[in-house]
Parts: structure tokens; sequence; C-alpha cells
């Protein structure tokens, strides 16, 4: 079988296993609006940030082969816009765009992984928009290009937060490029606060490419070194890392081809540098395989958090439980006073002396019900509130921070702790959530395990370019399913 069939038949596997066991959970418990696969079920996608002068739209029509976006030196698009493939059109005809469709029809469509972005307002889905094109490049994957980051522009002046969104794609996306151009080495405030805030905390490190575009635009060797000096400079400083991340370095022969140059610029480094461009014209082609990589880490990421959240609520369930238990033995000791109390005014009261000895048992058993029904009825719903008020002001003591991990784990479910505690007043079944626990936990510890030899045997297996099926069945590749 062909190798693409194969990566196909495991990417289909590792959507069901969210399917059937995440996304039911994670709707339950709000940790998600939308099942978690439709973040995750479409192609694999490749988004593509910088600042506006940055040539991310002459870096996409040179890699796609046609003018398919606009350029300018100027800012000359505001907005997100998918680009994916026509099928429908040869890949002999020249490279045109053959549709264009507005973000409603994006965020509408359930074939695409954009619902979530439903949230960010009818400003930013005016914004918002796909074109299919007839590029060959486009295969096997789609490009989300977005609108250059500036120093001045705030959420108000855009009308939606760009920072947001910035950070639910990256989410989904499978590799995301930060393009820089030579005239802004240093880093827009926007690009500042999307590197060391927003993509931190919304994807991985290693999904994460920076490059240096327009170097054309170099007067020379030395200008080029001086440049990209700099930007390691800023990207260390931004980033916190003491080492200095890969910068891969690019331009577009066919836009140098078409811009007029008023002064003749050293230039003949460049033919030293062309494998830089076909490198990362490889590493965006990668993508569809990083997609497997990135579907098991999205398994494992949220099974971790959807696991972590649940012990929290079981916790705090223990914990509401063994109030209750020590509240009822509260009461019984107030109703066994009570009960004293009242059998020793009997006994001393002159006017009990003749009621007999049954009439004067019912009637310090009533009083002693009475104060145990008080006890246990508008006096403990008192305190249960206190409780549960007490519990979410320390939320935290719901869970063990070991390490770095869990740290990170719990900071992403823990607003949804509270969410969950405020909306059910703290009363909901410890069974089912003992019941979902158990089944998030044999995802995480069993399932990210398979998908893992799954993955490394794959990447062992050599398939020969006529596309005829390899010595390896396919069957022993497909991870098993997950008992509920």
């Amino acid at each position: 079988m062909h190798q693409e069939t194969v990566l196909d038949e495991l990417r289909t596997d590792l959507l069901a296993m969210v399917r059937d066991h995440l996304s039911p959970v994670a709707l339950r418990y709000g940790y998600t609006d939308t099942p978690l696969e439709s973040n995750i079920k479409w192609r694999p996608l490749v988004l593509i940030l910088g600042n506006y002068s940055s040539g991310k739209s002459t870096l996409i029509n040179e890699f796609l082969g046609g003018d398919v976006q606009g350029t300018g030196q100027a800012p000359t698009d505001d907005s997100f816009t998918v680009i994916t493939k026509d099928d429908d059109i040869g890949d002999d005809e020249p490279v045109r765009v053959t549709e264009v469709r507005d973000g409603k029809y994006l965020l509408g469509d359930p074939e695409f992984p954009f619902e979530a972005l439903k949230k960010h307002g009818q400003r930013f889905t005016a914004h918002f928009r796909i074109k299919k094109v007839n590029s060959p490049f486009l295969t096997n994957l789609s490009i989300i290009d977005t609108p250059g980051m500036l120093d001045s522009i705030t959420e108000r002046d855009r009308g939606y937060s760009y920072q947001d969104v910035i950070g639910d794609l990256a989410q989904i996306a499978d590799l995301i490029l930060v393009l820089f151009d030579p005239h802004k080495a240093g880093t827009v405030r926007e690009a500042h606060t999307s590197l060391r805030d927003t993509l931190p905390a919304r994807t991985f490190e290693d999904r994460v490419l920076f490059v240096l575009n327009r170097i054309d635009e170099c007067a020379s060797l030395t200008d080029l070194l001086r440049v990209y000096g700099t930007l390691c400079w800023n990207l260390s400083q931004i980033t916190g890392r003491k080492d200095i991340p890969m910068i891969h370095l690019t331009y577009s022969p066919r836009a140098a081809k078409l811009n007029d140059r008023e002064m003749p610029l050293d230039i003949g480094y460049l033919q030293y540098l062309t494998n830089q461009r076909e490198q990362l014209k490889n590493a965006i082609l990668e993508a569809p395989r990083h997609r497997l990589d990135n579907l098991a880490a999205f398994i494992e990421t949220h099974s971790e958090r959807l696991g972590h959240l649940l012990e929290a609520l079981i916790d705090y369930r223990r914990r509401w439980r063994r109030f209750r238990v020590k509240w009822a033995g509260y009461s019984l000791v107030a109703a066994m006073l009570g009960g004293a109390v009242a059998a020793g005014v009997g006994l001393l009261h002159p006017m009990a002396a003749g009621l007999g000895a049954p009439v004067l048992g019912g009637g310090i058993g009533i009083v002693a019900l009475l104060v145990f029904l008080f006890w246990m009825m508008p006096l403990q719903r008192r305190r249960l509130r206190r409780f549960h008020r007490r519990t979410l002001e320390e939320v935290d003591s719901l869970t063990t921070i070991e390490n770095q991990s869990r740290r990170d784990s719990w900071h992403s479910v823990r607003d949804t702790v509270v969410g969950y505690l405020e909306r059910t007043d703290g009363r909901f079944p410890i069974h089912a959530v003992l019941q979902d626990h158990t089944n998030v936990k044999r995802v995480y510890k069993e399932g990210t395990q398979e998908v893992r030899e799954v993955l490394n045997e794959l990447a062992t297996i050599r398939f020969p370019a006529n596309g005829q099926d390899p010595e390896n069945a396919v069957g022993e590749l497909t991870p098993p399913p997950i008992d509920p």
C-alpha cells in the first residue's frame, strides 16, 4: 500500500480515538465548546505570521508558483486567508485563484476546523476567507496567511483580539512560520507579544520556524550578517533561550526579477543560500508527516489535561463527602445533647412527672429529632455553601504540582474546574466522574503509548516508489481501539 494511504489510515484511527474517548468528556465538563476532533480533522495546516513588510504574501506566491496573494511595500491585506487546493482544476493549467469564499462560509461548514473561531465575532468573520488555488504545492496541505503584525495597532483598532485568533490558529497548525525582513530585524509590538506569550502558551516550540525573508535586499554579505546577528539577539531576548534558534534564510527569485534595482547590490552571496530556500520548502511540504506526530501530541496533551481536570473534581467531591459525614456526626452529637437536655428538663420539671415514661420518652425523642434535622438541613446548607465558596477561593488545593508538566497542565484547566464547580454548585455524581477519569487515563497511558509505538514502527518502513505494498502489513500499524 502507498505511504500516503498508510498515513491516512493511521490518521483516521487517531481521530476516532479523540472522537470516541476524549471529546464526550471535554464537552461534558466545559473543557471545550466544540468537539476536539473538529480542530484536527481537516488537512495539515501551515500558519504564516510576520511583520507587515516581511514578505509573507511574496513567499507564498513563490511556493505556489502564481500571483495568489497581493503584494506591496505597504500593508495590502488585513484578512486571515486560508489557501487550499482546488482538486477540480488540473495541475497542468496556470496557477490561479479559482474560488474565494467569505468567513461565514468557512465558520459555518463543518468540513473545516474553524468552528471554534466563531467566538471572535463579526469583525473577525469579515476578515476571514478561503481561496482555492490549483497549485500542486497544496496537494497535501493548506496555508493560512495572516495580517501583518504592527507596532501601534490595538484590539480596538482591529475589532477583535488578534492574539486570541493567532493562538487558536496556532493550536491547530502543524507548522508555524514566523517571518522577518532585513529592514525590521527587530520585532514590532504584536510580534513581540506573539513570540513571548501567545505561541508558547498555545503550541509547541518544535512547530515554530523562524525565517529571515527578503535577504536579496541586503546590500552585501556583511549587511546580511549584521541583520542576522540583530535578529538572533532580539529573538534570544524575547524567547529567553540561551541557544539561538535556527533561522532560515530565503527570498523570492520570482519577485526579485520583477523588482527594479535603483542601485547595484553585491548579492553574489545568494548563490550559496539556494539550499536554504529548498530546505524551507521541504520543511513546509513535510507538514503532512508532522500531522501524525502532532495528532499523537494532541491526544497526549488533552488526555493529560482532562485527567487533571477530573482529578480536581474527584478531590472536591471526596472533600465534600467527608464534610457531609463529619457534619452528620456533629448533628448526631447535637441531637444526643438536645435529647439529654430534654430528659433533664423532663425529670426535673413537676409537670412532667404525671406524663408517664412512654410520653416522656417520646417527647425526648422528638426534641432530639428536631435538633438533628435542624443541624442537618438549614445549618448544613449554610455550612456547605461556605465550604463551596472557600474551596473555590482555594481551588489550587484540589491538585498537587510535582513538576513543570503538572503546573502547565493545571494552568490550562484551572478556570474550567472553577467554571464547572460554579455551574453545578458542586453537585455532580462522583461515580460518573470516576468512570470518565478511568477512560481518559486509559487513553493517556495505553492509547498514546500504542500510538507512539506505531509511529516509531512506521518511521522504519521504506515504501517503494511504485506504491506497492511493503512487507509490513498495514493492519499491524493500526493502534488497537481503547475499550470504553
